[in-house]
């Protein structure tokens, strides 16, 4: 399944005490043109102390991609454990959430808790899916290129905060 819809851009939105986040115009055009949900996946991020979001019609996709995974490794003896797992964590894993007219969320408590997110929330496209960050943990991680950290720096600036 080819996505001709990409998620790209960055933004740093404010978190209020009850989870609520705007999520950036910029995601949700991408969300509207892929299809008709006005609902965001999330999931924890399977490398990164993040959250991953996708449309509802992403998972089909992210179905299609486990089971050629599959098919590539049937030779393994493991292969299955590995393939009930990895679904697992890409189904059973993940919270769907509305957002309303003006875009906000609700991010679900588990959510919130397995992506660390504070009362900030960095988004970043990533191509087929986009990440929510803490931006602290952002900066923070060793694996994160410093041009990258400069574009948090950047809207942390914006919003008058220090890094």
């Amino acid at each position: 399944m080819a996505l001709e819809h990409l998620f790209q851009g960055s933004a740093l939105n404010a978190v209020d005490a009850k989870g609520r986040v705007s999520v950036p115009a910029f995601l949700r055009q991408v969300i509207e043109r892929r299809g008709d949900a006005r609902t965001i996946v999330l999931a924890k991020h399977d490398q990164f102390p993040a959250l991953s979001a996708y449309d509802p019609g992403f998972a089909a996709a992210r179905h299609l991609k486990l089971e050629r995974l599959l098919e590539k490794e049937e030779t393994n003896p493991d292969a299955e454990l590995a393939y009930q797992q990895r679904n697992m964590m890409a189904f059973a894993a993940t919270e769907e959430t509305p957002y309303d007219t003006s875009g906000r969320i609700v991010l679900p408590p588990m959510m919130r808790a397995k992506g660390q997110i504070g009362e900030l929330a960095l988004f970043l496209g990533t191509g087929e899916t986009f990440q929510i960050w803490n931006p602290k943990l952002f900066l923070e991680d060793a694996r994160i290129p410093e041009d990258m950290k400069d574009i948090a720096r950047f809207r942390l600036e914006e919003r008058g905060l220090s890094a």
